[in-house]
């Protein structure tokens, strides 16, 4: 007792650890251990420094295990003395200041767990739990136990609707106590399954596969005996049953169950075709196999379990699924993400698998409808998820973070290759026949520009090379810009705003640049184009030449540059003041895209000529803009279906990336000129739309690619990550990374 206090003492010496959770922990080998260790994981790397997560471990008396740092207390947890001794100590300590309970009945000693009631009788702390299990139709001792839980409980976090039915109806726990958060799953990509094939010996197989621990109400003998006739018709065929045997069964039952299944094999004349792979899987591997696999059968026997971490994996990697009826393969499988089979039934498995094999459409379909539903369970927002709950209940910090994803500039040379960048991607991978347009060249070679100068980085040296090289090819005599066809190679003309951007972008670069040999090249096709700019209409397109100009006179302070700067931005201004009236302090009649551009030129044109007026409409006409895109504290972009005019209503959806990194850029390009803070802190705020602070509360960037996703709409995410969204994603988070060292005192 004494060293676990002193362990304790020392490892909340740090100040910032606040949350404790209390469950199974690896290595012991649990499925609620591996998801405690990967909640914990995703709210470490997604909130830390300031709020961190540890572990009281749950053992066995008999049980020892070599637990990491994460782990400063352990509980017997068939020793009632030792729950309460344990709440005693977490209400000593000054730094946890909410408790987690992963809940499942075998947890806990006592029956039905209640080895957990005096626990909460004595814990001071908040605290939250997490039900792996909810059963109906319980009997009195079960609903004492579950009632009790709820009753001492702040909130109560479930991983299925149905489970806020059950808790509500069958054990009385009022529903605005409930939370539902989906299973946690690592976010893989959506890939063909052949090279993970190749990898694993699999070459020219259907690969059928189920995982997890092994125990008697698998009913994995269901699937092998449907085999037979499948194999018939696909002698390739292969059924991998992946995963030891639970080892609670293991201690009690031996191997009895996985010897069944191999003599039921051995029966069938299947050896070929089904195979075993007794191991407990590390997070890899688990991946790998499933990426390997053509279609992942569930067989649980269970029809009341509320949650499948197996089925969420297998979801998440967007396989086609086979799965018996629970409760929570049916909530997760509808609307065509995957087949219900009949329980105890081999005929309808076989009849569900030779449907999905036999019609490859309808498989793909299966596929990247469960791959788009998996997309709000992957870990990162599941962390978010857990932290507004907690936040909710006790204030740990801001959800605006400034714990920002490192900058990776993969998905953006993924879409790049030796003519430009690309302009689509499906899912992550570039869709060449979208061709290349001067918009996105433009934008990769701001970041270019940022990159290079934020890290001195020979990539992005590379990078700036082929994106200047597009725009000598595409630019014509009159100093006009195209865009390009992938198949063709024809030019395309663009819009007024296109070349807008393209000035800025060339000025930005001559700007920020420390390469004289491009420059050179930059600035020559910045003097062709810069002659056209007096025949533009558009005030995007004013607004980003300006932007342009502003650089190039940083660079080359040249009255005239000063000159050009002022005669578009009194058309500005012109334009406010023939629009802006009371209750519309705006230039236009309407709002679309990248509105913030306007003000934010206005701030630029202020910083070099100290004229109070652009300083003025600029601050009001940003607060105007402000004042619509903010709701409680969250970045609404203005939704592109319908935009906002005067005298109508506004459109909240679909939201895309262009218009939150202009909000971004305004900000800090306003902070940068007035060194007001709170221009700062709106930009940090809008910043957050990237990562999880938007109405369906799920990150935007994707952390594992480098890319961004192309729109938020209502109730989904569009998951291709095409150049547009990509570069501005990294546009704002350079300029963020740009004025580290300027960033205001805490």
């Amino acid at each position: 007792m004494l060293n676990q206090d002193k362990k304790l003492k020392e490892v909340l010496n740090f100040k910032n650890s606040k949350i404790g959770f209390l469950s199974n922990f690896p290595p012991k080998e649990c499925g609620i251990a591996t998801f405690t260790r990967d909640l914990i994981t995703s709210l470490n790397k997604k909130i830390n420094p300031k709020v961190k997560s540890r572990v009281i471990a749950l053992n066995e008396e008999s049980s020892l295990y070599n637990y990491d740092s994460r782990v400063i207390m352990q509980m017997n947890k068939d020793d009632l003395e030792d729950y309460i001794n344990i709440a005693k100590r977490i209400n000593r300590s000054d730094n946890i200041k909410i408790v987690c309970i992963q809940h499942e009945f075998g947890l806990f000693g006592g029956e039905y767990g209640n080895y957990i009631i005096p626990f909460l009788e004595t814990i001071e702390k908040p605290v939250v739990v997490t039900f792996h299990s909810v059963l109906p139709c319980p009997d009195e001792s079960r609903k004492k136990v579950v009632r009790f839980i709820g009753e001492k409980s702040a909130a109560i976090i479930v991983m299925a609707e149905k489970a806020v039915e059950i808790l509500n109806e069958d054990y009385g726990i009022p529903k605005n106590k409930i939370y539902i958060v989906p299973h946690g799953i690592p976010d893989a990509p959506l890939q063909s399954p052949e090279s993970f094939k190749k990898k694993l010996r699999l070459e020219n197989k259907i690969v059928l596969s189920t995982f997890g621990l092994l125990s008697k109400g698998k009913g994995i003998e269901y699937a092998i005996k449907s085999l037979p006739t499948l194999v018939k018709k696909y002698p390739n065929i292969i059924y991998l049953v992946i995963g030891e045997t639970h080892p609670a069964i293991r201690k009690n039952e031996g191997e009895k169950y996985r010897n069944n299944l191999i003599n039921l094999v051995k029966k069938l004349g299947l050896q070929n075709n089904v195979k075993f792979y007794n191991k407990y899987l590390s997070l890899d591997e688990i991946i790998e196999c499933l990426l390997a696999t053509d279609i992942y059968i569930c067989t649980n026997l269970d029809k009341n379990q509320i949650v499948s971490g197996t089925l969420s994996y297998a979801i998440g990697c967007g396989k086609a699924v086979v799965s018996t009826p629970s409760v929570y393969a049916q909530e997760v499988l509808n609307k065509e993400r995957g087949l219900l089979v009949r329980f105890r039934n081999p005929k309808s498995f076989s009849e569900a698998i030779d449907k999905i094999l036999s019609d490859n459409e309808f498989r793909n379909k299966l596929e990247n409808n469960a791959y788009s539903f998996g997309r709000s369970m992957i870990w990162q927002n599941v962390a978010l998820s857990y932290f507004h709950v907690f936040n909710k209940i006790v204030k740990l910090r801001e959800e605006t973070t400034e714990k920002y994803p490192h900058i990776k500039l993969n998905h953006l040379i993924n879409l790049t290759d030796n003519v430009g960048c690309t302009q689509f991607a499906k899912l992550s991978i570039p869709d060449k026949s979208s061709g290349y347009t001067v918009d996105d060249n433009s934008r990769a070679l701001i970041v270019a520009a940022l990159h290079e100068k934020v890290y001195k980085s020979e990539t992005s040296k590379e990078l700036a090379k082929t994106y200047l090289k597009f725009l000598e090819k595409v630019q014509d005599k009159e100093g006009k810009f195209n865009d390009i066809e992938y198949n063709t190679q024809n030019l395309i003309p663009v819009s007024e705003d296109a070349l807008g951007r393209t000035i800025w972008a060339l000025g930005c670069f001559i700007d920020k640049s420390n390469n004289q040999e491009l420059i050179d090249k930059a600035k020559v096709l910045f003097d062709k184009s810069c002659k056209l700019i007096e025949k533009i209409n558009s005030p995007r397109a004013k607004a980003f030449s300006i932007i342009g100009l502003y650089h190039y006179y940083k660079k080359y302070n040249q009255d005239e540059t000063i000159s050009k700067i002022r005669i578009l931005a009194d058309s500005l201004v012109e334009l406010y003041k023939k629009e802006a009236t009371e209750d519309w302090d705006w230039f236009e009649g309407y709002l679309t895209y990248s509105n913030s551009k306007l003000p934010e030129v206005l701030f630029l044109v202020y910083d070099i000529t100290k004229q109070k007026e652009y300083l003025e409409i600029a601050e009001k006409t940003l607060n105007f803009l402000s004042n619509l895109v903010f709701i409680k504290d969250e970045l609404s972009p203005i939704g592109q279906n319908g935009w906002c005019n005067r005298n109508g209503t506004r459109a909240f959806f679909d939201q895309q990336p262009i218009d939150a990194s202009s909000m971004v850029q305004t900000y800090l390009t306003a902070y940068l000129v007035t060194k007001n803070k709170k221009y700062y802190d709106k930009a940090v705020l809008a910043f957050n739309w990237f990562l999880g602070k938007n109405h369906l509360k799920q990150m935007i960037y994707n952390e594992t690619t480098g890319g961004c996703y192309d729109g938020l709409s209502r109730n989904s995410i569009n998951l291709n990550q095409g150049a547009e969204s990509t570069i501005e994603y990294l546009i704002s988070r350079l300029m963020l990374e740009e004025i580290k060292k300027e960033k205001p005192k805490e």
